[in-house]
């Protein structure tokens, strides 16, 4: 801009030039980014370690770890999942009681979806919650991973959104969104991810590609523990063409 030049759009309308905006290329603190743009899963497993602030937007009984993805050349590439006696999920005392995979098809997404937590028939939920995640966090015995679904999640191939959001009685309300990259795309984004109950969750493909996960719960599946929130968008609805036709 030449000095004095106050306006930049003289030379378009006056509609278009009312209609415009201004990007914000600003990044953001760490905290602003984990909670709104989202942020690489890498960038946040070393904040777990080095920055502090990170602890004023981390979810409780979230855990993300690093993987280590080995290039195989001219077959493919290996890494592993998890050790049951080692690791992020022997720290927790957690070992999934079932396996399964997924398939999500490029530009879908899944959730928000959200497992109930367990809670003693002798306390509140508030108490409960607060006791497990607020008072005495490392205290991992106290978790009913029996009762209630907690989730370890891993990512072969393509490029994921994750969001999470904390809605548990008497925590405050957190969100987490992050990135998260396939085995097939090996970079510090290649990690595993465990969620607690209480923390909805949801999972948007990112770019062309498919998207393969595997995924371990801490209970065999159970219907009742899958509870919907805003997740309309994994419903392709019929044209309203077809659905005229079919009402006839």
């Amino acid at each position: 801009m030449n000095k004095g030049e106050t306006n930049l759009w003289t030379g378009v309308s006056d509609e278009a030039r009312n209609g415009l905006t201004a990007r914000d290329y600003k990044a953001g603190s760490l905290a602003q980014r984990v909670a709104h743009s989202g942020i690489d899963a890498g960038e946040l497993v070393v904040a777990a370690r080095s920055k502090p602030e990170i602890k004023r937007v981390w979810i409780p009984g979230v855990e993300i770890f690093s993987r280590t993805i080995h290039p195989q050349r001219h077959r493919g590439a290996f890494g592993e999942f998890v050790r049951r006696d080692e690791g992020a999920l022997a720290k927790i005392g957690f070992w999934p009681k079932q396996w399964s995979a997924a398939r999500m098809f490029a530009y879908s997404a899944k959730g928000f979806h959200v497992h109930p937590p367990s809670i003693p028939p002798d306390t509140t939920a508030e108490k409960w919650l607060r006791r497990l995640f607020v008072f005495r966090p490392q205290n991992y015995s106290l978790r009913r991973y029996d009762d209630e679904q907690w989730d370890v999640m891993f990512f072969l191939q393509g490029r994921a959104e994750m969001i999470l959001c904390d809605v548990r009685a008497g925590l405050s309300k957190r969100i987490m969104r992050f990135f998260v990259d396939g085995d097939n795309h090996r970079s510090s984004n290649n990690v595993g991810l465990v969620i607690p109950p209480g923390v909805a969750h949801a999972i948007r493909a990112e770019g062309s590609e498919d998207v393969l996960m595997v995924y371990g719960t801490s209970t065999i599946f159970t219907p009742e523990f899958e509870g919907r929130i805003a997740s309309e968008i994994e419903t392709a609805e019929l044209p309203k063409s077809w659905q005229k036709f079919l009402s006839l």
